[in-house]
Protein backbone atom coordinates (compact mmCIF):
# COMPACT_ATOMS: atom_id res chain seq x y z
CA UNK A 1 0.00 0.00 0.00
CA UNK A 2 0.87 3.51 -0.65
CA UNK A 3 2.19 5.74 2.50
CA UNK A 4 3.67 9.05 2.92
CA UNK A 5 6.85 9.31 2.78
CA UNK A 6 7.29 12.72 5.01
CA UNK A 7 4.52 13.76 7.33
CA UNK A 8 2.46 16.62 6.36
CA UNK A 9 3.22 19.76 7.97
CA UNK A 10 0.20 21.41 9.74
CA UNK A 11 0.96 24.75 7.51
CA UNK A 12 0.64 22.48 4.23
CA UNK A 13 -2.84 20.69 5.90
CA UNK A 14 -4.18 23.52 6.70
CA UNK A 15 -3.59 25.69 3.33
CA UNK A 16 -5.04 22.58 1.47
CA UNK A 17 -8.36 22.53 3.95
CA UNK A 18 -8.88 26.57 3.17
CA UNK A 19 -11.57 25.34 0.35
CA UNK A 20 -13.24 23.11 2.82
CA UNK A 21 -16.33 25.57 3.85
CA UNK A 22 -19.66 25.95 4.21
CA UNK A 23 -22.09 27.35 1.78
CA UNK A 24 -25.04 28.90 3.52
CA UNK A 25 -28.22 27.37 2.70
CA UNK A 26 -30.44 28.99 0.18
CA UNK A 27 -33.54 30.91 1.57
CA UNK A 28 -36.25 32.02 -0.42
CA UNK A 29 -39.23 34.38 0.21
CA UNK A 30 -42.58 32.91 -0.72
CA UNK A 31 -44.10 35.51 -2.69
CA UNK A 32 -47.86 34.14 -1.39
CA UNK A 33 -47.55 33.73 1.66
CA UNK A 34 -44.38 36.00 2.54
CA UNK A 35 -42.75 33.22 4.47
CA UNK A 36 -38.84 32.36 4.28
CA UNK A 37 -38.01 28.78 3.35
CA UNK A 38 -35.49 26.35 1.53
CA UNK A 39 -35.59 26.58 -1.92
CA UNK A 40 -37.00 23.67 -3.58
CA UNK A 41 -38.66 22.08 -0.10
CA UNK A 42 -42.06 21.85 1.11
CA UNK A 43 -43.02 24.06 3.92
CA UNK A 44 -45.66 24.47 6.31
CA UNK A 45 -47.66 27.52 6.63
CA UNK A 46 -51.06 27.77 9.14
CA UNK A 47 -51.55 23.85 8.93
CA UNK A 48 -50.99 24.10 5.03
CA UNK A 49 -48.05 22.64 2.94
CA UNK A 50 -46.82 24.66 0.60
CA UNK A 51 -44.93 23.77 -2.47
CA UNK A 52 -43.70 25.85 -5.09
CA UNK A 53 -45.81 28.98 -3.93
CA UNK A 54 -49.05 26.84 -4.25
CA UNK A 55 -50.60 24.46 -1.58
CA UNK A 56 -50.30 20.96 -2.08
CA UNK A 57 -51.92 19.40 1.29
CA UNK A 58 -54.48 21.27 2.98
CA UNK A 59 -54.96 20.75 7.08
CA UNK A 60 -51.22 19.01 6.89
CA UNK A 61 -49.95 16.82 10.01
CA UNK A 62 -46.85 15.43 9.75
CA UNK A 63 -46.83 11.65 9.61
CA UNK A 64 -44.34 11.16 12.08
CA UNK A 65 -46.23 13.26 15.04
CA UNK A 66 -49.37 11.43 13.82
CA UNK A 67 -47.27 7.59 14.59
CA UNK A 68 -45.81 9.11 17.87
CA UNK A 69 -45.88 5.77 20.32
CA UNK A 70 -48.04 6.07 23.78
CA UNK A 71 -45.21 6.33 26.64
CA UNK A 72 -47.75 4.07 28.66
CA UNK A 73 -45.52 1.23 30.25
CA UNK A 74 -45.89 0.65 33.42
Amino acid sequence: MAHPKRRTSKTRRDKRRTHHQLTPKAITICANTGELHLRHKAYVVDGDLYLHGKVAIKDYAPVAAAAAPASDEE
